[in-house]
């Protein structure tokens, strides 16, 4: 009976299992631990092969650096600070004021409002379709300093009678003077319920039901 001489190695182990049936030589690997690899053949040695297979799967596939790639960059992003988003208020001179009586002049409102600065520019609100005056305007000062102090002195005060109200604007763009109502006025006085003799009485909307009930 032929002698066999048992050499044993210990490599890496894989995960996929070879057998070789050819010169009774036997390759056996497995996943995540170390055994032994066999050989039934005497005389030949199978560390060279060994070694090559054994380096060709050690190495990383591409699949799994891009991937690794593709996770610290997004890492990298979400470590770097967010831009701080800019106040667009944050240096106006236009003032936005509301509440004026339908009555109330431009020459009025410039001025009251003159008391706190110079003014740039005023745009009276007006009726989209009667181009007639409907409660608000816009103010610009040369100065940031201005309309704050605007704000601070004039804001909350009585002008023909009814306390005005001021806030900072962006600032003034063509076709922001019209109201945006349904009757061509401001929103706030299309439902009206009560009467308010220096806005027009009650709510516009309210008035045309009325005449549609009353015809």
């Amino acid at each position: 009976m032929r002698s066999h001489h048992l050499s044993c190695c210990y490599f890496p182990i894989y995960a996929s299992l070879d057998y070789q049936s050819h010169d009774t030589t036997l390759i056996y690997r497995r996943s995540q631990s170390s055994l032994p690899i066999y050989s039934l053949h005497t005389g030949h040695t199978m560390r060279g092969e060994v070694r090559s297979t054994v380096e060709r799967l050690d190495r990383p596939s591409a699949y799994y650096l891009s991937r690794n790639k593709r996770r610290r960059d997004r890492d990298d992003n979400a470590e770097e600070p967010a831009e701080p988003a800019v106040d667009p208020l944050a240096n106006a001179t236009t003032l936005y004021v509301g509440n004026l009586s339908f009555y109330t002049t431009e020459e009025q409102v410039y001025e009251l409002f003159s008391k706190c600065g110079e003014i740039k520019r005023l745009v009276m609100g007006l009726d989209r379709f009667n181009k007639t005056p409907c409660g608000f305007c816009f103010v610009e000062y040369y100065t940031h300093q201005d309309a704050l102090d605007c704000m601070k002195y004039i804001g909350g005060t009585k002008l023909d009678e009814r306390i005005i109200r001021t806030d900072l604007d962006p600032g003034f763009e063509e076709g922001r003077q019209y109201g945006r109502g349904k009757s061509g006025g401001q929103v706030r006085d299309e439902y009206r319920e009560d009467f308010d003799e220096g806005r027009g009485g009650v709510g516009r909307a309210l008035q045309g039901e009325k005449s549609r009930y009353d015809d």
